[in-house]
C-alpha cells in the first residue's frame, strides 16, 4: 500500500481488530441486550450497522451501487422509524464472519488505491461529496465511536447480572 493509504487502512484495521476482541465470546443474550429499559441499540445491531456502513463506503469508492443481494444481507441503513434496524438471534460468530467479508473487500480495495486517489471525491449522503481520504478515516472513527457504545452496553449488562 502507498504510505498514506496504508496509514489510513491501519487505523481501520486496528479499530476492527479491537472491536472483534471486545465482542469475542459474547453470549447471545448479551449480544441482543438493548440496555436499561431496552432503549438503546444492541451490540448485534451496532456490528451489522458498522458492516453495512463500511460496505457502502467500499462501493462508494469504487463508484458502484451495492448489489441487491448484499443490500438485502446487510441493509437497510435505517428502519421505518429512522433507527438502526433490529437484529436479534444472530450469533456473534456469524455477525463477525459477515463483517470479515466486508473488511476483506475493503482491504483488497486499499491495496489498489494510491495516495493520489485519496483526494478524489465521491458522492456522500444526498448531494454532498467527500474525499476518499475522509471516507477511510470516517469508517475507522465510526467503528471506534460505536465501540464506546458496546463497552457501555457491556457495563450495563454486567451490572444487571449483579
Amino acid at each position: 500500500m502507498d504510505p498514506v493509504v496504508g496509514m489510513l487502512f491501519s487505523m481501520f484495521d486496528g479499530n476492527y481488530r479491537r472491536l472483534k476482541s471486545i465482542v469475542a465470546g459474547m453470549s447471545q443474550e448479551e449480544l441482543d441486550y438493548k440496555g436499561p429499559n431496552l432503549q438503546y441499540n444492541s451490540t448485534a445491531q451496532l456490528i451489522r450497522h458498522l458492516a453495512y456502513v463500511d460496505l457502502n463506503w467500499f462501493y462508494r469508492i469504487k463508484g458502484e451501487q451495492i448489489p441487491e443481494f448484499l443490500e438485502e444481507k446487510y441493509g437497510p441503513m435505517l428502519d421505518e422509524n429512522n433507527g438502526i434496524p433490529l437484529i436479534q438471534g444472530i450469533s456473534v460468530e456469524t455477525l463477525i464472519a459477515e463483517y470479515d467479508e466486508v473488511f476483506d473487500k475493503f482491504k483488497s480495495l486499499s491495496y489498489q488505491l494510491t495516495d493520489s486517489h485519496l483526494n478524489q471525491t465521491v458522492d456522500y449522503e444526498n448531494e454532498d461529496k467527500a474525499t476518499i481520504r475522509w471516507g477511510i478515516w470516517h469508517i475507522a472513527d465510526h467503528n471506534r465511536y460505536h465501540q464506546a457504545h458496546i463497552n457501555q452496553l457491556r457495563k450495563w449488562y454486567e451490572g444487571e447480572l449483579s
